[in-house]
């Protein structure tokens, strides 16, 4: 009988529900089935350099005045577990973030300032360095620009900054 009972696959056995997800060599490339290319396994080093953060330029706070932050994209879910989403914002975060936005109600009268008091959440938890508090305490405030870029980095990632960029 062949030792390789699953049948030659370029060195890659077929996992159970016919991805190519199990390697026969003892490296780390495998083939993930929501993916065309083979593919490292996610290392310990890769986590710890990913909760490091990223840098990123925001829009700047005022001419020659340039916003590069260190920056991690946090889980609404998470931060609503922990608490730092108010109850009372607990509602229109969901309006929030279901439909991108498009789902909050028009009609409540403080629409602006639950949206701004999600976006002052997702800010905080957001900023490594320097953290929010350290842009308050320097006597500063985020504009509405930098807010909403903050909100749609957490989103969307490094791709959503590209309208905020100027070549």
């Amino acid at each position: 009988m062949d030792n390789n009972m699953y049948g030659n696959n370029n060195g890659v056995v077929n996992g159970q529900f016919g991805g190519n997800m199990v390697p026969q060599q003892m490296n780390n490339q495998v083939q993930p089935v929501n993916c065309n290319q083979p593919m490292n396994i996610t290392s310990f080093a890769d986590l710890q350099s990913y909760a490091a953060g990223t840098v990123v330029r925001f829009p700047d706070f005022a001419e020659g005045q340039p916003f590069v932050a260190r920056v991690r994209r946090p889980s609404m879910l998470v931060l609503a577990k922990q608490g730092k989403i108010p109850n009372t914002l607990l509602t229109a975060a969901g309006e929030l973030f279901s439909k991108g936005g498009a789902g909050m109600d028009s009609d409540n009268e403080n629409m602006l300032a639950d949206v701004y008091g999600i976006c002052e959440v997702i800010a905080k938890a957001t900023l490594m360095q320097p953290t929010y508090e350290d842009i308050i305490n320097a006597g500063m405030e985020l504009s509405d620009d930098q807010i909403m870029a903050i909100f749609n980095y957490t989103q969307n990632g490094v791709k959503a900054l590209e309208s905020f960029r100027k070549e």
